[in-house]
């Protein structure tokens, strides 16, 4: 069953970029959150939390692409603010799946 339609003008809202991990590490004291640090390009660096710690080690993320929702409402967690959420899928085994592009692309590029 899908969930709830919306609009396209909603759903232009959300600005999805293409933001390049240049750093990852786990945040103290936690098992799941690791904190990243992303090059959304003309965007700036951004902090991100997420809470992949147990399926990603933080040096495997460095140097991904990922998908990352760049006009979220920071929120804090353990004492870091979330400057933004990557998307994952969750895999047949419940499995967290990192949403990457095909190839590199500049980071900061608008997903449309």
């Amino acid at each position: 069953m899908s969930s709830e339609v919306i609009s396209i003008d909603y759903f232009s809202k959300v600005d999805l970029r293409v933001g390049y991990v240049k750093h990852a590490e786990k945040i103290p004291g936690t098992t799941k959150l690791l904190r990243l640090i992303v090059d959304l390009g003309e965007l700036g660096e951004r902090q991100l939390v997420a809470g992949l710690g147990l399926w990603y080690k933080p040096e495997d993320l460095v140097g991904k692409y990922i998908i990352v929702v760049a006009n979220l409402e920071p929120k804090k967690f353990r004492g870091y603010v979330s400057q933004g959420m990557l998307l994952a899928a969750d895999s047949e085994d419940g499995t967290p799946v990192l949403l990457t592009v095909e190839k590199p692309v500049k980071p900061g590029s608008k997903i449309r």
